[in-house]
This record gives structure tokens, sequence and C-alpha cells, in this order.
């Protein structure tokens, strides 16, 4: 009996010392990220992603779970509820952001990149990085920008000139720049949420919307609009945003990896979404969309009093200011 028990005691001696080694198992942080499109849309697919690099990368310590399509609510509802500790992370465009952050709202400035290039650099550089970090007094903070493309008008007739939206009613996301836009070249602007915009566009309750190609196509609105004009007036990016409380609980190389795991997979959708604009412009052709280009020098001179507004609110005229001097 008595070399039994010795022989336990050394056993339970050596498990006990395994385990001491080994240290204790991590512990594992399950992270909610809602967002407001559908599954399968390139947006999802990038997001689902995003949560498997931060899966990975933290050796199953960070675990994110994405519920697309509105599960949660609209982007409204997602951000409040972000702010209020009841989400932890969550996709949003910039524009509804100007509401809560108005250092968001100056993406919403219609013509304010030069070109391709120049939209990188800023989101990419010092100015984007900024205006990311400028919420967080509002409890949540931007991770990285994924693009979402220029915006441009569709309705049912050609808007190549600015007096051809007169007495339109188009959609806009909310926010003030946008309608101040809208309001200026002569149309009356109609805050909607995206989920709500096909239905709207169908019944007449708005004449036309802005928004880039794959409005077309992915959200079928090509369905029921059938004239794409490029103007390509704004290009808002969308953003990746985490909230203050749930940052703060992780351990400082947790906030890193989710920062660079966000920006990794800004790369991988950023080239993802090139190509799924190339490919809705001839999906939406087939649809019977007709694409036609606008006088993009008139409708500038049109917004041109925005600039001149936006000195009123010195800080955001020197956002603008300094992302149009980035070379």
């Amino acid at each position: 009996m008595f070399a039994l028990n010795r022989r336990h005691a050394a056993l339970l001696a050596a498990a006990v010392l395994g385990l001491t080694l080994a240290g204790p198992a991590a512990a594992k942080t399950t992270l909610r990220l809602g967002h407001g499109l559908a599954k399968g849309h390139p947006v999802d697919v990038s997001l689902d992603e995003f949560a498997k690099l931060v899966r990975e990368r933290s050796k199953g310590e960070l675990d994110i779970k994405v519920f697309p399509a509105g599960q949660l609510g609209q982007q409204r509802e997602l951000i409040e509820q972000m702010q209020n500790g009841a989400l932890d992370l969550v996709h949003a465009n910039a524009s509804p952001l100007a509401a809560f952050e108005p250092g968001f709202g100056v993406y919403d400035m219609p013509f304010l990149f030069r070109d391709n290039d120049h939209f990188f650099k800023v989101v990419e550089g010092a100015v984007g990085d900024e205006i990311l970090a400028s919420s967080r007094a509002k409890a949540f903070v931007g991770l990285a920008y994924y693009d979402n493309g220029t915006r441009s008008f569709y309705a049912n007739k050609p808007l190549a000139k600015p007096e051809d939206l007169k007495g339109l009613k188009v959609r806009v996301q909310p926010g003030p720049i946008a309608t101040r836009m809208i309001n200026l070249l002569g149309a009356t602007a109609t805050p909607l949420a995206w989920g709500e915009v096909y239905t709207a566009l169908q019944s007449g309750v708005v004449d036309g919307a802005e928004n880039n190609v794959t409005a077309l196509t992915l959200a079928r609105h090509g369905e029921v609009m059938k004239v794409y004009t490029r103007d390509e007036h704004t290009r808002v990016p969308d953003v990746v945003l985490v909230a203050t409380s749930t940052l703060d609980r992780l351990k400082p190389e947790q906030q890193e990896l989710l920062r660079q795991a966000a920006r990794d997979s800004a790369k991988a959708h950023n080239a993802r979404w090139a190509a799924e604009l190339e490919k809705a412009e001839g999906e939406a052709t087939k649809m019977g969309v007709k694409f036609v280009d606008a006088d993009k020098a008139a409708y500038r001179q049109v917004v041109q009093p925005m600039y001149d507004d936006l000195k009123a609110t010195p800080a955001l005229a020197t956002l603008a200011d300094r992302i149009q001097a980035v070379k």
C-alpha cells in the first residue's frame, strides 16, 4: 500500500510540475463586430479576413464574431451601441460619423481629393491617422480606413450638369456637409439608412441617390435606377472602429495587434474593392444601366461656397487645407 501511495504521489507531483511549467491557458476574449452590409459583400469578406488575422495572430486569445446585414442595427444604432459598451467593433462610413465627431465630416467635402494617389496618401498618412484618433472623447476610435470608391449620382435621367438635379429628392447619408452639397445643387437632401434606400428608390420616395457603382449591383439599385452619372463628387472612406472601453481593457500588445490586423485587412480590401468596382460596371451595363460623364468643372463651381462656409469651423477648414496640401 505504501509503495502504491508513493507511486501516486510521484505521479501527482509530476502532473503539478507539468502544469506549472506549461502555465495557465490564455483567457479567450470574444469581441463582437457589427456592420450593415449583406453577407458576402466585399466589405463583409474583408471583415471576416480581419477577424481571421486577429484570431491567428493572437493564437486564439482574441476572437472576433462578425454580425453582417444590420443584424445588430444600422450604422447610427451600431455606433451608439459601441459608445455604450454594448458592441466592441463597428464598420461604418465616415459620413454618418460626422454626427458624432465633426472631424470625420471633412471627407464629405466635394472634390477634396485630386486623384487616387492623393486619396491613399491622406488616409494612410498622418492626417488620416489624426482623424481616426479624434473621436476618443466620444468613446470610440478608428483603426483603419476601407476604400469605398468615388461617389456619383444615379437616377432615371442623366445628371450631366448641376441644373439637372434641380427639384429632385436625393438620398444622402445623414450628415450636414452632404446635405449642404445636395441643397446647393438645387435638389432636396433626404437622409435615409442604407437598408431603406432600395424601397425608397423603387417607390419614388426619392428620385435618386449617390454612391459608388457597386450600389447598382450589390444593392440592386440598378434594377430601379437606370442612369449613372460619373461626376465623382466625393470619396468618403469607410472606417473600422473600436470602442475605447474595449481597447482599454486589452493588453498593449493586443491593442497593437488589433490595429495592425485592421490595416493589413484594409490593404487586402482595397485591392478587392478596385476589382469589384470594375466588375460592377460591366454587370450594371447588363442590367440596362447607362453610364454618362458629367461636367465636373460646373459641379465644382456650384459647390465651391462649401469651402467658404467651412471657414466658420476653423478646425475643419484647417483639416481640409492640410488634406489638399498633401503631395
